[in-house]
């Protein structure tokens, strides 16, 4: 078997803990840029970088900075409009301690989790195609389809979804239809139906930083649509090859009550 780097899958007891032992082990050289190099400070300052065509340049490697948002969404001050129905699934999977977390089984967190779950991701900038790579979620990929095509209208439930996206001035907006309704939002287990939409809007305010603010669309799940805003950071280094299967160490732990 090919040695890869160990990590475990997070437990909303460990999650803080484990995400500051990640990043320290991400800390590599910064990436090209004088500035940086010669400062101490990190993320790095500058202004927004931008493609030959104009565009913000989102590419790079990113950290999520959102433990909060993925462990407990509704704990971190977001509002989550859930239906009756769902409310009882949410609080079902609350009073088990969150034992049938997919995530805790190595299953890919769908979107918007992608984005919360404490590993860093890298973003690969085409007019035509934009590709995220993720270090964890079971280390996968998402494309991007820039050239202005509609979704599948074939399109089958994933685990990701489909996902389109068009440039609104200086924001990128990612919408994603087709994901199964498997995952869970966040660790505590607010569900989703397989009829969700998630709208992404992802700005660059700066060289250091990204802002993605995400909006669920769910007539099955919620009473109306809503929100929630994230800002990562750019990554001092790059990503590692973490196969969560080869040391997922929660599994025997999630026994429930």
């Amino acid at each position: 078997m090919t040695m890869t780097t160990q990590r475990p899958v997070f437990t909303a007891l460990a999650a803080a803990a484990m995400l500051s032992t990640t990043l320290a082990a991400f800390a590599q050289a910064p990436p090209p840029l004088a500035a940086a190099a010669a400062s101490v400070d990190w993320p790095p300052a500058g202004p927004t970088p931008r493609t030959a065509d104009g565009k913000p340049d989102l590419s790079g490697n990113w950290q999520p900075n959102a433990i909060r948002q993925n462990v407990d969404l509704v704990g971190s001050g977001v509002e989550v409009p859930l239906l009756a129905a769902a409310q009882a699934v949410y609080q079902n999977h609350k009073q088990n301690m969150s034992k049938d977390d997919p995530e805790a089984r190595c299953l890919p967190p769908g979107v918007p989790r992608m984005s919360t779950t404490p590993y860093p991701w890298t973003i690969v900038q085409t007019p035509k195609l934009i590709v995220f790579v993720y270090e964890g979620g079971a280390h996968i990929w998402r494309k991007i389809f820039m050239d202005g095509r509609g979704h599948d209208p074939n399109v089958q439930d994933t685990w990701l979804g489909d996902s389109i996206g068009h440039w609104d001035g200086e924001t990128l907006v990612v919408e994603t239809v087709g994901q199964n309704g498997i995952t869970w939002l966040d660790q505590s287990g607010v569900p989703h139906s397989s009829e969700m939409k998630v709208t992404e809007r992802i700005r660059r305010p700066d060289y250091g930083h990204l802002e993605i603010e995400h909006t669920i669309e769910d007539p099955k799940t919620f009473s109306k649509p809503w929100s929630f805003t994230t800002h990562p950071s750019l990554l001092q280094g790059e990503l590692i090859e973490y196969i969560c299967q080869e040391n997922n160490k929660d599994v025997e732990h999630l026994v429930g009550k």
